[in-house]
């Protein structure tokens, strides 16, 4: 691609502030460099976007602008790993059994009798005061309360659950997978 001498020599000729500028966003040589470099590439690539008699100068500003913004926005949403360590510790649980124990849910909760399922909804899943749920069910707050007690009972014992703290969650094999990594 042959570029026009005048808007050659006009880049060239604004080099030096382009750089001056650069540095001053960066507060860095090598970074305000790199940057100046890419804003040139850009503009001889862009050159036919580029209004003649307007001012090159502020032309090529906005485009360093631009691209020190988004090369910004970018950097802030990556973490300099140079090691690996911070990689080597992330871990994510398999997705497997949250999903077949939200399916087991589901089947053990289409077992309650529809007086248990329908308290425990509304005070377990939709937040529901006791009061609100008895206001909404037609009965009284203790007959609600009991309603809820015993479907959580009864899906414990769909569930076959035995220790709560123990059988909701990662089982001891991910646990210790997931610690290992870390």
């Amino acid at each position: 691609m042959s570029i026009d001498t005048d808007l050659r020599d006009s880049m060239l000729k604004a080099t030096p502030n382009l750089r001056a500028f650069a540095i001053s966003l960066t507060n860095n040589v090598d970074r305000a460099d790199d940057l100046v470099q890419e804003t040139l590439m850009r503009a001889i690539a862009n050159i036919d976007r580029f209004q003649p008699g307007t001012n090159m100068q502020a032309w090529l500003f906005t485009i360093l602008r631009n691209l020190f913004h988004s090369e910004y926005r970018k950097r802030r949403r990556e973490v300099e790993d140079a090691d690996g360590k911070y990689a080597a510790a992330l871990s994510v649980q398999p997705d497997q059994m949250p999903h077949l124990d939200f399916e087991d849910l589901q089947k053990a909760l289409a077992r309650l009798p529809h007086d248990q399922r329908e308290a425990l909804l509304l005070v377990g899943a939709s937040g529901f005061s006791y009061e609100q749920a008895a206001e909404i069910c037609g009965c009284a707050v203790g007959t609600i309360k009991s309603r809820v007690n015993r479907a959580r009972n009864r899906l414990a014992e769909l569930m076959h659950f035995e220790d709560m703290d123990e059988d909701i969650g990662p089982d001891r094999v991910t646990l210790s997978v997931m610690h290992a990594v870390a």
